[in-house]
């Protein structure tokens, strides 16, 4: 078992904080841009507002 410090991570496309691979991403971990699906959601509306 790998500890999370050793996890590898992104910063998040919508609010630029880090996050950690999570095993449900396992095998979409490059097309992972978002930290959560708060931010995927809210990303959509700040390109349909701009």
């Amino acid at each position: 078992m790998r500890k999370k410090r050793d996890l590898p991570t992104k910063d998040c496309a919508t609010c630029g904080r880090p996050f950690a691979w999570r095993k449900k991403w396992a095998k979409v971990w490059d097309e992972v841009k978002y930290c959560s699906e708060r931010c995927r959601k809210e990303r959509g509306r700040r390109q349909a507002d701009g």
